[in-house]
Order: C-alpha cells, then structure tokens, then sequence
C-alpha cells in the first residue's frame, strides 16, 4: 500500500463521504469512483428486532438528550458483549463516548458528559440535534441493523 499526501480540504472532502465506522479513505476513494471494494465488514450477528428494544417508556422522556440516553440504553441492554464498539465512534478531534465522564471532558470543552443508564459508559450531549441522530446512526450501524432500522432509531429523537 501507498502513502499520499493530500491537503486539507481534500481530507475534509474525503473525510465528509465516510459513510460506515471503520471506512478509510482507500475504502472511501474506491467507493467515489466506482472500484470494487477490498473488503466489505460483515456484522458479528443478527440485529434484535428495533420492536424487540425496551423502548417502551420512551415517550416519557421530555428531552432530546432524555430519548438519546434512552435508547442508547436500551441499546446496552440488547448488546451488553458488543457495546464497547461505541468507544470507536469519535470525530476528528473529540470523543463522543468514553468509559468515564473525565475521558469525555478533556477531549473537548463544553462536552456535558453523561452516563448512559447505570451501563459505565458515557456519552457527550452538548452536540446538536442531528449530531446526535449521527452517533445514534453510527451506534446502530455498529451493532449489525440496516439502515431501515437506523432510520426508525433516530426518528424516535
């Protein structure tokens, strides 16, 4: 494999197509200009049915935050062995999940850091609305659901 440089703004093109955690920027220049990709990721297992998820008192969360902390729990609670692959979800310079409320605080000001349920896991909440629908999509991409099922989550923000 070779190394290239490129400038900034074309990182930011190439980093802005990324469509999948885990896709490189081979993967993603392959994908723009219609190569055969390498290697396409399989999930470990099947997916538990959305309707499956303990969502049943999401309606009684007032907030955003409130709903996204929610299903980010009932999606701990279906995937307790595979969770941990939230901690790879993360932008260019900040965390969005850690195991510990400080992790998230020194990878960025103004991160307000919560734990998800009583899992040991924490999420930042500072970010807008359709940022949290992107970690929440991320989350479910993670965790093996198509993306039918990635739209019925984050809808339920």
């Amino acid at each position: 494999m070779k190394i290239i440089k490129v400038d900034d703004e074309l990182y930011q093109f190439i980093a802005g197509k990324t469509e999948r955690i885990g896709e490189d920027a081979s993967d993603i220049l392959r994908r723009l200009l219609g190569f055969e990709p390498l290697h396409v990721p399989e999930p470990e297992e099947k997916a538990v049915a959305v309707d499956e998820l303990e969502l049943n008192e999401l309606e009684e969360q007032p907030t955003v935050v409130g709903r996204f902390l929610y299903i980010l729990n009932a999606l701990h609670k279906a995937y307790q062995e595979r969770f941990e692959c939230v901690l790879g979800i993360k932008g260019r310079d900040r965390l969005y999940f850690a195991k510990s409320k400080e992790e998230l605080m020194e990878s960025g000001s103004s991160t307000n850091p919560k734990e998800i349920g009583e899992t040991g896991y924490w999420v930042l909440t500072n970010s807008n609305t359709h940022r949290k629908k992107w970690m929440l999509a991320e989350v479910a991409n993670q965790l093996g659901y198509d993306e039918t099922d990635v739209l019925i989550l984050t809808d339920k923000l």
